[in-house]
């Protein structure tokens, strides 16, 4: 027990210490992206400096594998450094009881980084994306689903606008049974719209079998009301602005993706996306432990032969072969070419049992 311990604590401060270069770095580089971006605007330093931090937990998510492979390489050249290793193999143990405490650590990681930063990074990635677009065109995208339809909302400076959809297509390019509401500058309603079907072109809504209310103080709205056969009303939105917004994986956390995924099918949206990116989630910490067990198995037998210039390079480069095979399997799952549960969980699987060949064969005591 004192000996995984010992192994746990030497593994985290490791993790910690790669961890903290690789977060600067990319803060580095996304603030100095931020400084292109809104060059010629009238953003202040404070406000680009606050949109990096806010891009913090999704760095993190993002660069996590990166960072349990390099902290794992770094672990291991440590220990065969300090010849930890060939003590704890000259005591008669094997060097596999190495690998425990760092496996035990990568999934309580992959745990809390799937049921608590997730969610996390949920919160301040749209708060991100809200000030991005606020910054960049003073327009704010809302998007949400329930089971009562799609909700969108364009706003801008003087007056938004709330869009009601029943349901859409699955390509979310027509929309039906439309409810417009415009808000002016005072927050009271200006006009009611309903419509049979409104879709996006160039920069408009075009809404068929359209009628119109004018709410105004002393007017009768069904008195003035006006039908349409067709009616365009200007939009601030997009296609893919919409498109975009119901294909991130990062509009809900992985607790309500059950109940938005149903409330999506709901509305005529296609899911196959949300559940592979859920059941990804799922498999995370188990992803997790199979790229640290590789970096274990590659970094404990190159040590021990004395290869120390192969130490870095095959577990890093195994690493990122094994992350592009899961991702070439996500999206043949999202297309349907093989079965969703198959495209997920067969890669970390597949991980942990090549990780346990090359542990049983570097350890031939």
């Amino acid at each position: 027990m004192i000996l995984h311990i010992y192994f746990a604590k030497r593994f985290i401060v490791s993790l910690l210490i790669l961890g903290t270069v690789i977060i600067g770095l990319a803060m580095m580089v996304n603030f100095i992206e931020q400084t292109r971006r809104f060059e010629n605007l009238s953003v202040s330093v404070s406000h680009k400096l606050g949109l990096t931090l806010l891009y913090i937990p999704t760095m993190i998510i993002e660069f996590l594998p990166l960072i349990m492979i390099l902290g794992t390489v770094a672990f291991y050249m440590t220990l065969g450094r300090s010849s930890e290793l060939v003590v704890t193999r000259a005591a008669g143990l094997s060097t596999l009881r190495a690998i425990i405490a760092p496996a035990i650590i990568t999934s309580l990681i992959g745990l809390f980084a799937v049921t608590i930063l997730g969610p996390v990074a949920l919160v301040t990635f749209k708060r991100y994306s809200q000030l991005t677009e606020l910054y960049k065109s003073d327009d704010v995208l809302a998007l949400s689903v329930s089971g009562r339809g799609l909700w969108l909302r364009q706003s801008s400076k003087d007056e938004h606008t709330v869009i009601r959809a029943k349901y859409s297509n699955n390509e979310a390019s027509i929309f039906h049974d439309v409810t417009f509401v415009k808000y002016g500058p005072t927050g009271l309603p200006v006009t009611r719209t309903e419509a049979k079907s409104a879709t996006i072109i160039k920069s408009k809504w075009v809404l068929r079998d359209a009628k119109v209310w004018q709410l105004a103080n002393g007017l009768n709205p069904e008195a003035n009301a006006r039908t349409y056969d067709v009616h365009v009303v200007p939009s601030t939105l997009t296609l893919d602005r919409i498109r975009e917004s119901l294909g991130s994986d990062m509009n809900v956390s992985i607790w309500k993706m059950s109940k938005y995924i149903q409330q999506l099918e709901q509305a005529g949206f296609s899911t196959k996306s949300h559940y592979v990116w859920l059941q990804s989630q799922f498999a995370q910490p188990l992803f997790l432990v199979g790229l640290v067990l590789v970096a274990a198995a590659l970094t404990i037998r190159h040590t021990s032969f004395g290869k120390t210039s192969f130490t870095i390079l095959f577990p890093i480069l195994m690493g990122f072969s094994l992350y592009f095979i899961q991702n070439f399997a996500q999206v043949l799952g999202e297309s349907g070419q093989i079965p969703v549960l198959l495209a997920v969980w067969t890669p970390p699987i597949a991980s942990i049992l090549l990780a346990i060949g090359f542990l049983l064969r570097a350890d031939d005591g």
